[in-house]
């Protein structure tokens, strides 16, 4: 074993010292633990403590009021989500940032089935060969994180439509011309398998349906491509690979050819085409601001703002590349020192199929992620029996791969 971790611990840092990202992680506030664990909440970025500090004394402390005009507080949500945009390819002008994943599911959801049902498509090359007909159904991924599921059925009941939970490969054969919207997840949160955005997408419009794409487990990790692939609209967190911090708030994508019609369910002030008109009825603002609801939420807001610093400079492609790397050599060396049988991989071996995350099926697997942390390797455990490690490419180096794999090893010994 030791001839074989001497080989290993060489390889990790000759492939250290070849990383294009390694640069990035003197960003973070790290220290001696192998934190893997950024796909569930992603590390603190250096800079972020120093400018919260200044939106609190100066901003808040000083200007109060002033700060919604002279700080632009007021525009946060969609200049963030400029900043977002070419993390999961999108142009400008169709994310807006505000409230949780869990409420932009719902808008985003109800939204495309009110679409999906308009007689009227003329205006959408995508569907406007297809007619709208009675359009009753929505189609879930039925492995989803269990919020989107909770969501869609009240989606589906609001709406009207029935539920139909499927595994994401089987959503070509459900669809017809009565599936009105399908909500999938870019990557199983369980599992990381990374189903096929592309494909998917395209199955949905050719029946067409529109899609709505969870991205928590993805943007930041890989890329997404929503404007290239024709995505209807997408949702997700940003404090995973995106480091916003925890409870950061959720992003919402709007096709820029579908926001004339972005019917939302929760009208609010903030989405008016005049917000301080104060008018008894709605009007809705243009373009991706009609995703806004309440007032934002600056302080956490504007954490993020400071976060999304750390990808000046950065190519989704590097980070990419960057996690495949990590991913390929942690199985390298699972394999290389965990007896035999101990562990199974649930994650792809295809990278075309892979996130940024590896899931290991473990006997006691609760109890082995108490006894990796306790020794330094943070990850975390999925009941009933799954140990997950997520690699965040900005941070995490191939050093930190090796010794979580051999800590692994050591503790199931």
């Amino acid at each position: 074993m030791s001839d074989v971790r001497d080989q290993l611990r060489a390889e990790a840092a000759v492939l250290d010292g070849k990383d294009e990202l390694a640069a990035k992680r003197k960003e973070f506030v790290l220290d001696e633990t192998v934190y893997l664990d950024g796909n569930s909440l992603g590390a603190l970025p250096a800079n972020v403590p120093g400018r919260l500090a200044e939106v609190m004394t100066h901003e808040w402390g000083r200007l109060r009021i002033r700060s919604w005009d002279e700080s632009g507080w007021w525009t946060a949500p969609e200049r963030i989500g400029d900043r977002i945009a070419p993390l999961v390819g999108a142009a400008q002008g169709q994310i807006v940032v505000g409230d949780s994943t869990s409420v932009n599911v719902f808008k985003a959801l109800v939204a495309a089935v009110r679409i999906a049902q308009d007689p009227d498509r003329s205006s959408d090359p995508d569907l406007s060969s297809v007619p709208s007909g009675e359009r009753d159904e929505i189609v879930v991924d039925a492995t989803t994180f269990p919020t989107d599921g909770y969501i869609a059925e009240s989606a589906a009941r609001l709406t009207g439509c029935r539920l139909i939970p499927v595994a994401p490969a089987d959503v070509p054969g459900v669809l017809g011309d009565r599936t009105a919207a399908v909500l999938l997840n870019h990557a199983d949160y369980r599992t990381g398998r990374l189903h096929d955005l592309p494909g998917l997408t395209a199955a949905v419009h050719a029946a067409g349906a529109l899609v709505v794409w969870d991205l928590c487990h993805t943007a930041g990790a890989l890329p997404v491509g929503l404007d290239e692939h024709g995505v209807d609209l997408a949702v997700g967190c940003t404090y995973k690979y995106l480091n916003g911090g925890p409870g950061s708030p959720a992003y919402l994508y709007v096709r820029e050819a579908l926001q004339p019609r972005f019917d939302s369910p929760l009208p609010g002030w903030n989405s008016h085409a005049e917000p301080f008109g104060m008018r008894p009825g709605f009007e809705a603002a243009d373009g991706a601001l009609r995703g806004r609801v309440g007032t934002p939420d600056i302080l956490s807001m504007l954490a993020l703002e400071a976060a999304l610093d750390a990808w000046d400079g950065v190519s989704v492609d590097a980070v990419r590349a960057k996690s495949l790397a990590l991913t390929d050599f942690f199985l390298r060396c699972v394999g290389a020192y965990v007896p035999t049988g101990r562990v199974e991989s649930l994650t792809p071996a295809a990278h075309a199929e892979r996130g940024s995350q590896v899931a290991l099926r473990c006997e006691g697997a609760g109890d082995v992620m108490k006894r990796l942390v306790e020794q330094g390797v943070v990850g975390d455990f999925r009941a009933p029996d799954v140990l997950r490690f997520g690699f965040t490419p900005l941070y995490v180096s191939f050093a930190d791969a090796e010794r979580a794999a051999h800590v692994l090893a050591r503790t199931l010994a």
